[in-house]
């Protein structure tokens, strides 16, 4: 399917209360409920319905839960997609998965590959194996999560039989506003180093742990140029719209890519 020229992209920054499922579930369907813009992606953080969490037996919730089962009532509601992560159970093990939720009700995932090792996290959840590449509008979409970012390796894009392997790169996070610096720093080389636009969805307020977040997720075109930037430590839903046309002009412009190293991930 050829892209769209534009497509509609709604970032989501927001408070988590700590383990708080119903608080936070409810705080998202107001925010959603008052978009007006008319979105094809909604993006929301890492772990929205819960904060980052490493007590996943308070918390996971079976692929048939409620968390998933709002995502889909939304996605229904708003008639676009929905993407955020999610703790899940599954065969009796956790996993930190990303939900790309479709208005029909129809979901793909890829869960969390790079486990926060500092806080614990490869420890109770489970690293991911299934890289993502989603199709909307006919864009080549990569979705990530959080640590992922800075694994250059696993976000790289490719060309596969003269095609790009992705178009836009999502990172939806609980990123510490005591590293910001590195996640602004690392969202813009992912832009660049992969010709693709690139999106970080973080949170703000402080976690059950005391650790404060001040969001700074953005939107960045394929030169790491800022299209949109949410201000610090304060809630904020903003709208971008991605142009394919001039990213498709830039990549025949300047052909970096076909100049890439081709690799494996083991």
């Amino acid at each position: 399917m050829k892209p769209t020229d534009s497509l509609r992209v709604t970032i989501v920054q927001a408070p988590l209360v700590w383990a708080g499922k119903v608080q936070n579930l409810e705080y998202f369907s107001r925010v959603l409920e008052a978009i007006g813009e008319e979105p094809d992606l909604v993006v929301l953080p890492e772990m929205f319905a819960t904060g980052f969490l490493m007590d996943p037996e308070t918390v996971a919730e079976p692929v048939n839960g409620s968390v998933i089962q709002w995502m889909a009532d939304q996605a229904a509601q708003l008639g676009c997609v929905i993407t955020g992560s999610v703790a899940i159970i599954e065969k009796g093990r956790f996993f930190n998965r990303l939900v790309w939720m479709r208005p029909d009700g129809s979901w793909s995932y890829t869960d969390k590959r790079h486990l926060f090792r500092m806080g614990n996290e490869h420890q109770y959840f489970q690293a991911g194996s299934n890289p993502l590449i989603e199709e909307l509008k006919g864009w080549k979409i990569k979705p990530l999560i959080c640590y992922d970012l800075r694994f250059p390796v696993w976000s790289k894009n490719r060309i596969i039989d003269g095609a790009y392997e992705y178009d836009l790169l999502i990172y939806v996070a609980n990123w510490p506003a005591s590293r910001s610096y590195v996640w602004k720093t690392l969202l813009t080389a992912r832009a660049i180093e992969n010709q693709a636009y690139c999106i970080g969805v973080n949170r703000i307020g402080d976690d059950g742990k005391g650790i404060p977040h001040n969001g700074s997720s953005m939107v960045l075109d394929f030169k790491g140029r800022l299209m949109l930037e949410a201000p610090v430590n304060e809630p904020f839903t903003g709208t971008a719209t991605l142009d394919f046309s001039e990213l498709e002009a830039f990549r025949e412009r300047f052909a970096v890519g076909l100049d890439w190293d081709t690799f494996t991930i083991e």
